[in-house]
């Protein structure tokens, strides 16, 4: 399936392809959004990116025990189906990876995560499993400036130890909205390349690297001040526009905290009433505006990569979601 590109993205720091491929066709379940995107060479090419197959799963709350549950039961069906592309069989021996330092809070998704993973690896070199329980084996190999060594070189050498038939990494990931930060998870079968989200290239981890299926998993917990303040203007025009729409209305006044963002978006305002709001800035197209936020933070060193104050709670309850889906896709006989 064709997709369009929005190139105009390209300057962005994102790992999520659904934020560089315009108008994505998407399922609803509930209030979880499913989009699953399949990158041709060419259109992998405009956006950085690998060929393979996306899918980002956007949700509200994590911390919300109904919602986890919810979110969970469709994680595990999605990374179903993409181990069945892969042809990922029954008997197959899994290596879990959790990437990142576990000594920073938003980095630390891929170590929690792996540290809530069944290994049972063990079980077998002593004896046989029960039926219903893949092999698995997990690692946390830490970061290059912990360890020295790249990630990648290093995981081809353990995969070249203990053979695994495909591996599953867990990782954190940047996003270029506020909207999407530790609020979706983007699953692929294109492999990783460790702090690209962020200016920090490494090298990548991927089935052409290490020669066996690589599943990548991955949630935005980190977005940069160009990003929050570009979505801040238009969360400025948003509020303008339910204010000008509902000024007569008794019940607004009476509510100081309105999620005027969850509301219809028949509230809009023209270019007219944007150039009274911010002047010449607001002349400017969300691209341009987009643009020269960019030019301003970059050069002076100041487009911080931000994470919300209670990122830890969080990353704790997002490391459980996918260690049980993990769990419970490679292991039959798991409860919930």
């Amino acid at each position: 399936m064709k997709h369009e590109v929005d190139l105009k993205n390209n300057l962005l720091r994102t790992d999520l392809a659904v934020e560089l491929i315009k108008d994505a066709p998407y399922k609803q379940i509930d209030d979880i959004k499913i989009t699953n995107i399949t990158l041709t060479e060419e259109e992998a090419k405009k956006i950085n990116k690998k060929i393979g197959n996306y899918t980002t799963i956007e949700f509200e709350d994590v911390t919300d025990h109904t919602n986890a549950e919810k979110l969970k039961n469709i994680f595990e069906e999605e990374l179903k189906k993409l181990l069945e592309k892969e042809n990922i069989k029954e008997n197959d021996m899994c290596l879990v990876i959790g990437l990142g330092n576990e000594k920073v809070t938003p980095d630390s998704l891929g170590p929690l995560t792996v540290s809530k993973t069944l290994v049972t690896n063990y079980i077998y070199l002593y004896g046989t499993l029960e039926e219903g329980y893949k092999r698995v084996c997990a690692i946390a190999p830490g970061v290059m400036g912990e360890t020295g060594i790249e990630t990648s070189d290093l995981l081809k050498a353990i995969v070249k130890t203990i053979k695994p038939n495909f591996v599953i990494t867990i990782d954190a990931l940047a996003a270029s909205s506020i909207e999407r930060v530790n609020k979706t998870i983007q699953m692929t079968n294109a492999g990783i390349n460790p702090g690209s989200g962020v200016g920090n290239k490494r090298k990548e981890i991927s089935k052409e690297i290490l020669g066996i299926p690589t599943i990548a998993i991955g949630v935005p917990t980190v977005v940069d001040a160009a990003s929050i303040v570009n979505d801040t203007i238009k969360y400025l025009y948003d509020n303008f526009a339910y204010q000008a729409a509902n000024i007569n209305n008794p019940a607004n006044k009476l509510t100081a905290n309105v999620n005027y963002l969850k509301l219809s978006q028949k509230f809009k305002i023209n270019k007219e009433e944007k150039q009274k709001i911010l002047g010449m800035i607001g002349t400017l197209s969300e691209e341009e505006t987009k643009s020269l936020i960019y030019e301003i933070l970059n050069p002076i060193g100041y487009n911080l990569m931000v994470t919300p104050k209670e990122e830890d709670f969080i990353v704790e309850k997002l490391s459980d979601v996918i260690a049980k889906g993990i769990n419970n896709t490679l292991h039959k006989t798991q409860s919930n």
